[in-house]
């Protein structure tokens, strides 16, 4: 749940306890079938005894929680309701349910990582956006559009109540590269568990801060100089890998990567394919779906593959 500058809970926004409940056979119609017909309703079927219940229980509530409102969790113990275990085939625990429109429309056995269960609430809410997701995309937004303070406030505010969020963690980094303070990124990366360094948006939020250390030790380059060597020698791979090093750290992305595919075209396997390797760190750092990305990669793929 986001919090207001106010400290009061942002629109729409409930708390756990209107969103996480336990029921019986005698609440659970209108626990239930009643409630999913306007909002998913997630049935957790679990046992006091049941080990993997224990890990799958948590996470569950923890994405109810940080769900905000899109999903609500019902909990049933079954020593204490096998009649509706029965009734609704359940053969082990943990078993969980996803009811819609007062119906089961999904479910699985067993514990689960949490990269599932959130494909499944995915799924359940037909991609619906809580408010954390929400967030994210309003810091994001604030990022590309240059107001790193902002986008800052927002993800820490994120962090506040998801504390392993990954983009959040990603673009927080991103935004102490964007306000120069790449010290207070790294002190931030070294902070981090081994596990949270290798989640996507915080492995391509540090791809993007050892480019960014790289071109700090290229600032001392001179292009012009390194623009003789080539015209002198097209094939001085060194000079065009420095130049695109240097382009790069000026915030030339685009022509860094020209430098670099065209090393790639002439000679692939120059220097234990650096070239490529370098390609392939811009590319994470700077996204998939970005168009500089999109391009080079094609063209990449094309010189590879021809």
């Amino acid at each position: 749940m986001i919090i207001e500058e106010d400290g009061s809970p942002a629109s729409g926004a409930l708390e756990g306890a209107d969103l996480i409940k336990d029921s019986n056979v005698a609440t659970f119609i209108a626990d239930v079938v009643e409630v999913s017909k306007t909002v998913p309703v997630i049935v957790d079927f679990w046992a006091p005894w049941c080990e993997p219940c224990k890990q799958l229980t948590p996470t569950l509530e923890k994405l109810v929680t940080l769900g905000g409102g899109i999903v609500r969790l019902v909990k049933i113990n079954v020593d204490e309701n096998q009649q509706l275990a029965a009734q609704l085939r359940v053969q082990s625990v943990p078993t969980v349910f996803g009811f819609k429109q007062g119906q089961p429309v999904d479910g699985f056995a067993g514990a689960q990582p949490e990269s599932q269960i959130k494909a499944f609430i995915d799924r359940l809410t037909s991609g619906a956006k809580s408010p954390l997701d929400e967030a994210l995309e309003q810091a994001a937004a604030a990022l590309e559009a240059g107001d790193p303070a902002t986008a800052s406030s927002t993800y820490a505010q994120v962090l506040g109540q998801d504390p392993a969020n990954g983009k959040a963690l990603g673009g927080l980094i991103r935004c102490y590269l964007a306000s120069g303070e790449a010290a207070q990124a790294r002190e931030l990366i070294d902070g981090l568990e081994a596990a949270m360094k290798a989640d996507p948006d915080v492995a391509a939020a540090i791809t993007a801060l050892e480019l960014a250390e790289q071109g700090e030790a290229t600032e001392s380059i001179d292009l012009s100089e390194l623009e003789g060597k080539l015209a002198a020698n097209e094939n001085d791979h060194q000079a065009r890998f420095e130049m695109a090093l240097a382009l790069y750290g000026s915030g030339a992305a685009e022509a860094a990567l020209d430098q670099l595919l065209e090393i790639v075209r002439r000679d692939r396997a120059w220097n234990e394919e650096a070239a490529r390797l370098q390609i392939v760190k811009i590319f994470e750092a700077l996204g998939p779906s970005d168009p500089r990305v999109v391009s080079a990669r094609r063209q990449l793929s094309s010189l590879l593959f021809s």
